[in-house]
């Protein structure tokens, strides 16, 4: 008789391995065909920057965006994006590592490995029209975050999109649909019509160089748990051209920014940028 429990026991261990091994798989393949289909989807010809495209625009959007683009530069809004860096969770810094396709600002896939020893998490966040995910596994395998697919992770995620655009600079010109309005000597704000979220607002360098930015982000990272509007954002501590693109570098991320609550969990380097 116990050798007969010791045998479907056995047998249930391997089938929750062999589902978990599944979704696990599933999951993989749902963001890499995200991924491709985000590069698929790229216009082959886009139209080249000329600084003519920012006239009229306030002086200090004006700055931000000559310094972002290079004259002639393709405005291809979808680029492929290698990062490293730390990753916050629960008091410990996991090593990050990680790849994204961003279509800015209306969609991205975040494919990332952090942690090492016994706590290794991988997984993605994505974005990609009525659709939004973050599933993220121990060892790829044993779930530990998954939500989606519901007003308020979608929300969140548009969010988080437009904060990226920063990523590919193409995105805000007015060319796109991009709406500034200084807000100081050297803060704008920009909103981009038809998201159906708050502006962000960037605070400048003398030079252009983007030294923070923030937006209103819905989200339940709060004691409560509740979903409610608060500050999302942070510092860019570096800047390096890629191409004809100038964007943040390095950067540290969180929520609550702006107020004792800061949890700056996301500090990441961007090592490549192809567009």
């Amino acid at each position: 008789m116990l050798k007969l429990t010791l045998v479907i026991l056995l047998d249930c261990l391997l089938l929750a391995a062999a589902l978990l091994s599944a979704l696990a798989i599933r999951d993989g393949r749902a963001a890499d065909r995200l991924a491709q289909t985000l590069r698929e989807g790229r216009d082959p010809a886009p139209p080249l920057f000329d600084p003519a495209m920012v006239e009229g625009l306030p002086e200090v959007a004006q700055r931000y965006l000559l310094r972002a683009i290079a004259p002639g530069t393709p405005l291809s809004r979808t680029v492929d994006l290698s990062m490293e860096g730390v990753f916050l969770l629960n008091g410990s810094a996991l090593p990050m590592r990680a790849t994204q396709v961003l279509h800015a600002p209306e969609a991205f896939v975040w494919q990332s490995a952090f942690g090492s020893g016994a706590l290794r998490l991988r997984g993605s966040d994505a974005l990609a029209g009525a659709k939004s995910w973050t599933r993220f596994g121990l060892f790829g395998l044993l779930p530990v975050a998954r939500a989606g697919g519901n007003a308020d992770h979608r929300r969140s995620a548009a969010t988080r999109a437009l904060l990226e655009a920063v990523w590919a600079p193409a995105a805000l010109l007015p060319l796109f649909g991009a709406q500034w309005e200084a807000t100081g000597p050297d803060s704008a704000r920009v909103s981009i019509p038809g998201l159906a979220v708050a502006p962000m607002e960037l605070t400048l360098a003398p030079d252009g160089t983007i030294l923070s930015l923030t937006a209103p982000r819905w989200s339940d990272a709060n004691p409560d748990r509740s979903y409610r509007l608060q500050s999302f954002g942070g510092r860019i501590l570096e800047s390096r051209r890629f191409g004809g693109f100038t964007i943040p570098a390095r950067v540290e991320l969180g929520n609550h920014w702006g107020t004792p609550d800061f949890d700056g969990f996301f500090r990441a380097t961007i090592t490549a940028a192809r567009w």
